[in-house]
């Protein structure tokens, strides 16, 4: 098989413009090799840390790029190591053709054929593929056998070039988090301005003269690191930004959002981002980020086998989409992929995208599995809240707690026993302090009496243990009902942290004060938490899933999010 593709690659050379797309289609479908299957959310630990696999073939082509020296501030953190295709001149494109290499990786490590999935050049090739060549389940193949590269790509390469005086920096994530090692290494590349480019450059300089909010009305300051930043940033957002979402991919893994249970931020977001009127678009040229509409939930539940335990085959099927997308549209390849964004609250989402060099390093992650120490990128990835839906049709329902002055348990745990936290509370605490209602799985003869509800609505603290992954459902259910969250889970980024104050209205414990944690809670003053028990109160409109988006609720805030790191991930330079 590997002959005959070699074969075709020849025969189509030819042709101006179809060797790259010949190449990286026949290599994606001819060349792919499936590793074994995927496993369990409590297998989790055991198999997140298989990293991403060499396919045998690797695909290089020169580009004729310029270095940039980076125009970061050291404060800030952003990444490194992105490529920038040539300037898009139609006189390069030959050029282009002539540097293509088919070479093999001699360790087999995919280390470039990720980054040089090559921008469709004829907007009139059409190449057709026969024989089954997918190894993808034919239920969830989501290509069709004949491929056609995109109308215009030409037309808007000439589009950019128009624009020589400036450029703007697309800034691809660190490698490595500066503030851990005190040095950081940042590469910029050099796009040509678009409409929407100008537009970003506009509101990243609009948010950096924020004028000052003493007094809002329909924000409450003390939950915010800076409610001026905020409200301008958010004005702005609601005025100019503008997504485009990919239509390709088929049901059940896209475009099918699950709306129930502990991971459905995915699915709230994906149904209420589809049917949004206000942020869509259907025009890609006029959109400032491109959402990919993947449901880890459902990724899990069509392609893992669970006797397997490996998270491999999801993986490829994702790698497999974005190569799919990078080749017959030419957006992602225009910021490699910086612009694009995906939603995932499956504990494997950071795991699903590891094969993938730029979907892992450049692409925006909301994730709720937000783990700094397994590559969530902070300033760039976006902290997904978990909210757990036990009713679809009332995602509302028994919200509130009681007042201060009537919450008379000190703090409270139930839940199942698993990941490296929970017994460890346990161990110190179940059983032994009668201010401190610490449980395994609530105990039948208690949750007669008193259900996990009316327990958190009693108590002046809830604590939020991590599980198998850093997140926990029980950070959104303290804040629905009014109770202050104290959150043990090392490495873990807080939901919407670009923006919200934690520290206002949470306690954060390290997983090694456990033995603490009542000292820690009790040297919480009555007029501390009495702010606190406020400011959580305040907060829970913005963690709240509406039928139809409103104003400042969790979809917007999420949204916010995500437009907020875009910009982070910008820099604007003048070139000669």
């Amino acid at each position: 098989m590997k002959a005959e593709a070699l074969d075709l690659l020849t025969a189509a050379s030819s042709r101006r413009g179809c060797i790259v797309f010949v190449t990286v289609m026949i290599a994606r479908r001819c060349f792919l090799v499936l590793g074994a299957d995927s496993g369990h959310r409590k297998e989790s630990s055991s198999v997140r840390s298989e990293e991403a696999k060499a396919l045998p073939l690797d695909l290089k082509v020169s580009f004729n790029s310029t270095s940039a020296t980076s125009l970061l501030s050291g404060s800030e953190i952003f990444s490194s190591n992105q490529m920038n295709s040539s300037d898009g001149d139609q006189e390069n494109l030959p050029k282009l053709q002539e540097e293509l290499i088919v070479a093999g990786d001699e360790n087999g490590e995919n280390s470039s054929s990720d980054k040089l999935a090559a921008r469709p050049l004829d907007a009139k090739v059409t190449i057709n593929f026969t024989g089954k060549t997918s190894l993808l389940p034919p239920t969830v193949n989501f290509w069709s056998n004949q491929v056609k590269s995109s109308d215009g790509d030409i037309r808007n390469l000439h589009k950019q070039q128009e624009v020589h005086a400036e450029s703007i920096a697309i800034v691809s994530p660190p490698l490595v988090d500066p503030a851990s090692t005190g040095t950081s290494s940042k590469s910029e590349e050099h796009i040509s301005l678009t409409e929407a480019d100008r537009q970003l450059m506009y509101a990243k300089k609009e948010i950096s003269h924020a004028p000052m909010v003493s007094d809002d009305s329909d924000l409450y300051a003390p939950l915010f690191r800076n409610i001026s930043v905020f409200k301008r940033s958010y004005e702005l957002m609601e005025r100019i930004l503008k997504v485009y979402i990919y239509q390709d991919g088929r049901r059940p893994i896209f475009h099918t959002p699950v709306l129930k249970g502990i991971y459905a931020s995915e699915g709230w977001f994906m149904k209420q981002m589809e049917g949004n009127t206000q942020f869509v678009v259907k025009d890609p040229n006029k959109a400032h980020l491109f959402y990919l509409p993947y449901n880890s939930r459902q990724l899990e539940a069509t392609l893992y086998k669970p006797g397997l335990h490996s998270l491999r085959p999801l993986a490829i099927f994702l790698k497999e989409y974005v190569d799919w997308i990078s080749v017959k549209y030419p957006f992602w390849n225009r910021t490699r992929g910086a612009d694009h964004f995906l939603v995932a609250c499956h504990d494997w989402g950071p795991y699903e995208t590891r094969l993938h060099t730029e979907l892992s390093k450049n692409t925006i992650k909301a994730l709720c599995n937000a783990d700094l120490s397994e590559g969530f990128i902070r300033g760039k990835d976006v902290s997904l809240p978990e909210t757990y839906i036990k009713n679809p049709k009332k995602p509302l329902k028994d919200l509130g707690g009681k007042p201060v002055s009537k919450r008379s348990i000190l703090a409270f745990f139930a839940g199942q026993m698993h990941g490296r936290v929970r017994p460890v509370l346990l161990s110190h605490w179940q059983g032994k302090d009668e201010d401190m209602k610490i449980y395994g799985p609530l105990p039948s003869r208690i949750s007669k009496k008193f259900s996990y509800i009316q327990h958190m609505k009693s108590s002046k603290f809830c604590i939020c243990p991590m599980g198998y992954e850093v997140n926990s459902p029980r950070i959104v259910e303290a804040i629905y009902y009014e109770c202050v969250p104290v959150i043990i889970a090392d490495n873990f980024l807080l939901p919407f942290d670009e923006v919200l104050d934690w520290s206002a209205f949470s306690i954060v414990v390290a997983e090694e004060d456990i033995p603490n944690l009542k000292d820690i809670l009790l040297k919480v003053s009555h007029r501390k938490y009495v702010s606190m028990h406020e400011n959580v109160r305040r907060l829970k409109r913005h963690f709240l899933w509406h039928p139809v988006p409103i104003k400042y609720d969790i979809f917007h805030m999420i949204l916010h999010s995500i437009w907020f790191n875009r910009l982070n991930q910008i820099r604007v330079s003048s070139v000669a």
